[in-house]
């Protein structure tokens, strides 16, 4: 069962308190600063700092662009 919407407006990236995206089996932090992605793990979303992955700056812009989440300049 996919991340219902509603669980997604209360999830943020632990953190930052960053809000999330959904972005296929990642939840992935609009933070800029630390780019952290999240894993979900059988349809559970793991919001563990230590299983988290920082993301390169360029994957991380790509994955904004594809939400519509605004970039800082």
């Amino acid at each position: 069962m996919p991340i219902s919407e509603k669980l997604l407006e209360i999830l943020a990236c632990p953190l930052t308190k960053a809000p999330v995206v959904l972005d296929g089996e990642w939840l992935v932090s609009t933070d800029p600063q630390t780019r952290k992605r999240y894993p979900i793990k059988d349809d559970i979303p793991v919001m563990l700092i230590e299983e988290s992955e920082e993301m390169n700056e360029s994957e991380w812009r790509e994955v904004m662009k594809r939400h519509n989440v605004p970039i800082p300049s």
